[in-house]
């Protein structure tokens, strides 16, 4: 049973990777059809892009886990574990949208 188990995490994991770094190889194959001098400044972009939104969505669940079992633990600190989460939360996804306008600035040096 142990076996089918490490089985389906690797599986899992698997797709999640393909699912998460495939987009950035499609993104880099459409600005090189399209003609552009440097294939791989689009596929860094799209790289960049694609390991900050799976890195952002793994700190925000993380954050809400943590923040909903402690307020699981003592339901009175809900006022003051709510404030701090969402601005962690905001903080987070500004990360990742940071992210994604440095991924289609395209700067030439």
């Amino acid at each position: 049973m142990d076996g089918k188990m490490n089985f389906r995490k690797t599986l899992v994991l698997l797709g999640v990777a393909f699912l998460t770094f495939g987009s950035s190889f499609a993104m880099a194959a459409e600005e090189m059809a399209t003609g552009h001098s440097d294939p791989y400044a689009s596929l860094a972009s799209a790289f960049a892009i694609s390991v900050a939104a799976f890195g952002g969505a793994l700190a925000q669940g993380r954050t809400a886990t943590a923040a909903l079992e402690a307020i699981g633990r003592n339901p009175a600190s809900s006022d003051k574990v709510f404030v701090p989460m969402m601005i962690g939360l905001a903080l987070i996804e500004s990360l990742v949208l940071y992210a994604f306008v440095v991924a289609f600035i395209k700067i030439k040096i």
